[in-house]
């Protein structure tokens, strides 16, 4: 398979040598891919496409609450906002409302462009720390 398809090999070959901030941010953008797919196959009018992108949202959701490290204080809270968003996802799902994908998408925007700049503060005091080594 990887012969035939490079992108499949390179797509693969990130995810396994991705850090485990990198990864994490690879869920919210994937998560992000999916709502938007789901909102085109809304407008189009592509039920099972629709449902299929939905359920690969509600997914990646769900793997970012089993990953949540619990004895950290804020995981609580973000457990509760990721149940809210699986809600919310199931609910657009039934009720065919793109309007509560754009309101789970604004979360999942915000909580990923909180990672990334998490990740960048966290690589460049990486950086600063060998630098004075």
């Amino acid at each position: 398979m990887s012969a035939r398809n490079p992108y499949a090999t390179y797509q693969n070959n990130a995810v396994n040598t991705a850090a485990p901030g990198e990864l994490t941010l690879m869920l919210y953008n994937g998560c992000l891919k999916f709502i938007k797919q789901a909102k085109s196959a809304m407008e189009e009018k592509q039920i099972e496409e629709k449902n299929t992108a939905i359920q690969k949202a509600q997914n990646i959701i769900s793997e970012l609450m089993v990953t949540l490290n619990m004895d950290i204080p804020v995981s609580n809270q973000m457990m509760q906002l990721y149940e809210y968003i699986n809600r919310r996802l199931i609910e657009a799902n039934i009720k065919n409302d793109a309007a509560i994908l754009d309101e789970v998408e604004g979360f999942v925007v915000e909580f990923r462009d909180t990672w990334k700049e998490a990740v960048l503060l966290n690589r460049k005091l990486q950086h600063d720390g060998r630098e004075r080594a």
